[in-house]
């Protein structure tokens, strides 16, 4: 489940508790990277929660521009209500991927969508908020390339006190 050519892009993100809960499932999700740009996270930051302590495997970088980090072999994924883009059900992830989520009061700017090599919407009534569609997203890729049932991975990530078993 190795997710290494793929990078969360947060646009602007304001709220700490949205942020650590995109880095506890890039954790899940062995996503190595998360991009922000703006400056309101840098303010509130000190606040995050990020309850498996995943920011200190995941690179977290402000920087001022996606495009100019991306490499060139990357796709750009823009994830916002956009007319004319492509339902996260019927979409295929690219094996590398930059997935760019707008900020929680806005929408991603008309020259990011302009790049894209993807745009990308949930078909919801209404907008999730940023945590949950990040983790919609990243479970969605990883449904879509899920191969083989290991009880392994469940002993691997379940907590200390959890023993179950699906009775014979």
């Amino acid at each position: 489940m190795k997710n290494n050519e793929v990078t969360i892009c947060l646009t602007n993100p304001k709220s700490p508790s949205n942020v650590g809960a995109i880095l506890r499932a890039a954790g899940c999700y062995q996503i190595p990277e998360l991009l922000y740009t703006g400056n309101r996270y840098n303010k509130a930051k000190k606040h995050a929660t990020d309850t498996q302590n995943v920011g200190s495997d995941i690179a977290v970088r402000h920087v001022e521009s996606f495009l100019d980090e991306k490499p060139k072999d990357v796709k750009l994924v823009c994830i916002d209500f956009v007319e004319g883009a492509t339902p996260l059900p019927t979409f295929e992830h690219p094996e590398k991927a930059y997935y760019v989520f707008g900020p929680e009061d806005g929408s991603l700017k008309q020259d990011i969508i302009n790049e894209a090599d993807y745009v990308v919407y949930m078909p919801t009534i209404g907008s999730l908020n940023l945590a949950a569609a990040a983790n919609v997203v990243l479970y969605d890729r990883a449904a879509k390339s899920f191969t083989e049932h290991s009880d392994e991975l469940i002993r691997e990530s379940r907590d200390v006190n959890n023993r179950l078993k699906v009775p014979a």
